[in-house]
């Protein structure tokens, strides 16, 4: 069988895996793979629980890690017969870390009935080029679960929520998905532990339930503020302020010389921009640009206080002399700025020693 391709079909897929392992239909070999553990996790915990009755795991269930097997090892486990029972089971745990797994596909090409393998990696994927994934794919079963993006999230969770019974808010979702990032470990514990406190009888979690019952797992950072307000995500910017802000760990300074170093490279790019577009016939776009390392000195923390008590002034304009045709003749009396207001300055500043 081949790998779903979507989480959504991952997910379908998984489910009726371990649904199929209830009911005690296994497939002969699994290679379980890909960045996102979650999945693997589950296919390999449905098995381990139900593929044998808790009396027959003793001479009947090998797991074993890759680091400390070869493919020789894991072969001459996998073709022995079961004692006093239906099956045997062999589980190979972080099986990425087998130099010599490729050689587990001569096995996986004719596999005994009596054995269920499962060949589980985390973290890596079995190269799809080579013998052991195709192989695989057409005797037995293959689930590539790959990390989702921070957009797929909302929807992941809601779909999740369902198979405990419940719907969950947008707003819930959204915020339990920036709280705890991409990890859906990490949500699937949290959760568990909320419907333990949830009310009897609710329907539907809301974004308040999310707020009073799941800690807040996601370190957020500067950087991630930056980066938001870069994509002009105005609301997680400032949910991500107010997290930095509460912190006990935050530095007003560190922040602001953040900030500042981010909005006067987005500048000096944006420049750029509008340089190239000009020369070569073409309209200027939007700008996105996510930068990192960005430091304040302690000489300097006196001045970053007033300037945030400065009122804002309104933004000036910047054009470039539209007679300027090529790229390398602009010079800095072909920028012309419109309308710029400005605060008094600090006169002297004192630099890094």
């Amino acid at each position: 069988m081949i790998m779903a391709k979507g989480f959504t079909e991952t997910d379908a897929q998984c489910r009726q895996i371990v649904q199929d392992a209830r009911n005690g239909v296994f497939s002969p070999v699994y290679l379980l793979m890909g960045d996102e553990p979650y999945y693997v996790d589950m296919v390999c915990d449905a098995v381990l629980d139900h593929c044998l009755d808790e009396s027959e795991r003793d001479f009947n269930q090998t797991v074993c890690y890759g680091a400390d097997v070869d493919a020789d090892a894991v072969v001459t486990a996998a073709r022995r017969y079961p004692m006093f029972a239906e099956r045997q089971l062999v589980v190979v745990k972080e099986a990425q870390m087998m130099k010599s797994l490729e050689e587990i596909a001569v096995y996986c090409q004719n596999p005994l009935e009596s054995t269920v393998l499962v060949i589980a990696m985390h973290g890596a994927s079995a190269d799809k080029r080579k013998s052991l994934y195709k192989t695989v794919s057409k005797m037995g079963v293959v689930v590539d679960s790959q990390t989702l993006r921070d957009y797929e999230m909302p929807k992941w969770i809601s779909m999740f929520y369902k198979t405990k019974g419940l719907d969950i808010a947008p707003d819930a979702a959204a915020l339990l998905a920036e709280h705890a990032g991409t990890d859906l470990n990490k949500i699937a514990i949290e959760t568990e532990k909320m419907l333990k406190n949830l009310p009897e009888g609710v329907s539907k979690v809301s974004a308040s339930d999310i707020e009073k019952n799941v800690g807040i797992s996601r370190q957020f950072s500067i950087f991630e503020l930056t980066k938001e307000l870069s994509y002009k995500n105005s609301a997680k910017a400032l949910r991500i302020a107010a997290y930095l802000g509460s912190s006990a760990r935050f530095a007003m300074p560190m922040a602001v010389s953040a900030l500042f170093t981010h909005f006067n490279r987005i500048l000096k790019y944006s420049a750029l921009l509008m340089m190239f577009a000009q020369v070569s016939g073409l309209e200027p776009g939007e700008f996105i640009h996510v930068i990192s390392d960005m430091h304040i000195y302690d000489r300097h923390i006196d001045m970053v206080k007033e300037m945030l008590e400065r009122e804002p002034l309104p933004a000036a304009k910047v054009r470039l002399n539209p007679e300027i045709k090529n790229f390398y003749d602009f010079t800095v009396d072909d920028f012309i700025e419109e309308d710029y207001q400005y605060h008094k300055g600090f006169g002297k500043i004192p630099v890094a020693e």
